[in-house]
């Protein structure tokens, strides 16, 4: 049986290279198969004209929304917030743990297995993150330094084990003792070193990036800053032509002077928009649970009481829109920020990342308001 073509023409599509007008994607089964000009379209062809279709989104550093956890060790934990992330336009992430204790460290990243080997109900598990535990306490942010534990190949291995082959990216201090020569074992076992939560300077970073690190976690948040005399981690990571930096662009972790000049010195390529987001996303403002750390949020912002900010309750397509309206970035590069270069990082941009001919069909159509309409999973229609 052949299978049926599905025309669908919003008013713009934005793939990499650039936004068409008046132009149809086709999708074939699970995947696009041909984009083509709107009068060659059939008269079967969904039509919003005031619509325009963005790829799916990837998160690449989330830890919860709307109550629940990566943390807490449950699939249904995992299975909420992969629902809650696809109302955003959100179609894949890394489902990213915080400092906890051992075991449930181990008990969650064992969940994040299973859910990477399944098809989730909204968002798709594209592997395992952990955030938390091999840090300095100088920048600890809202990890608590009581759980943290020393760089060692046996915990290494237990959490890789634990993980069953989902463990895609270990944040780490690389001042720590055995910094450098664990950044070199994790790169070894295909897991990606990113750097933070850390007092290093900068030769300590280059030493990390030169021996496989790729990259920093949340820019210029929870790492030693630049200084005129030593350029420290943020200056290392900014200045490295391959190290990739994860943006929060909620206008309150970095100025909007600051995501200009993290543009102007990364690029769109090495600049990943995330979310950080914690399980208060898409709940009121009160007291809520970040691993073992009690935080407050308070207009939509987390902080811990001692007033480090904890995470964000952003949502990936308000950072597009943060970055393109705060620091004057434009839209198609914004968007590519927070779709293409993710599965890039992740090796999976022959597969997904963008609007392309053979490419998986996830995809959302978004208003003028940046308000995602309808998104879409394998090339079905989910909402």
């Amino acid at each position: 049986m052949l299978e049926q073509l599905r025309y669908i023409q919003p008013r713009c599509i934005y793939t990499p290279t650039c936004v068409l007008e008046a132009h149809v994607a086709v999708i074939k089964g699970e995947r696009f198969h041909a984009i083509i000009p709107a009068k060659d379209a059939p008269d079967n062809t969904e039509s919003y004209p005031k619509l325009d279709m963005w790829p799916g989104l990837i998160d690449l550093h989330i830890h919860g929304r709307e109550g629940c956890d990566v943390i807490d060790g449950k699939l249904s934990s995992i299975e909420t917030i992969s629902t809650s992330l696809l109302k955003h336009g959100v179609t894949g992430f890394l489902a990213t743990t915080v400092t906890t204790t051992w075991p449930q460290t181990i008990a969650a990243m064992k969940v994040i297995g299973a859910a990477y080997k399944q098809k989730m109900p909204g968002a798709q598990v594209l592997g395992g993150y952990s955030e938390g535990l091999f840090f300095s306490e100088k920048h600890k942010g809202a990890h608590n330094e009581a759980f943290f534990k020393s760089l060692d190949e046996a915990l290494i291995d237990e959490m890789i084990s634990a993980a069953d082959g989902a463990l895609k990216a270990v944040a780490l201090a690389p001042e720590k003792a055995n910094g450098v020569k664990m950044t070199q074992y994790l790169s070894k076992h295909g897991v990606r070193v990113m750097l933070g939560h850390c007092d290093a300077d900068f030769a300590q970073t280059n030493a990390a990036l030169a021996h496989g690190a790729c990259g920093g976690v949340h820019v210029f948040n929870g790492m030693r800053g630049i200084h005129h005399r030593e350029p420290g981690c943020a200056g290392a990571l900014l200045l490295d032509s391959q190290a990739l930096v994860e943006v929060i662009a909620d206008g309150i972790h970095l100025h909007p002077a600051i995501l200009q000049l993290i543009y102007r010195l990364k690029g769109q390529q090495k600049m990943a928009l995330i979310s950080d987001c914690i399980n208060a996303g898409g709940l009121k403002d009160g007291e809520y649970q970040l691993g073992e750390m009690p935080i407050v949020v308070k207009g939509g912002v987390a902080k811990t009481h001692s007033g480090s900010l904890a995470g964000s309750t952003l949502t990936l397509e308000k950072a597009v829109k943060n970055l393109a309206e705060l620091a004057n970035i434009p839209l198609l590069e914004a968007i590519n920020m927070a779709s293409l270069v993710p599965a890039t990082y992740l090796n999976m941009d022959n597969e997904l990342g963008s609007i392309e001919v053979g490419k998986i069909a996830h995809f959302s159509l978004l208003d003028d308001a940046f308000q995602v309409q309808h998104a879409n999973l394998f090339g079905k229609q989910i909402f």
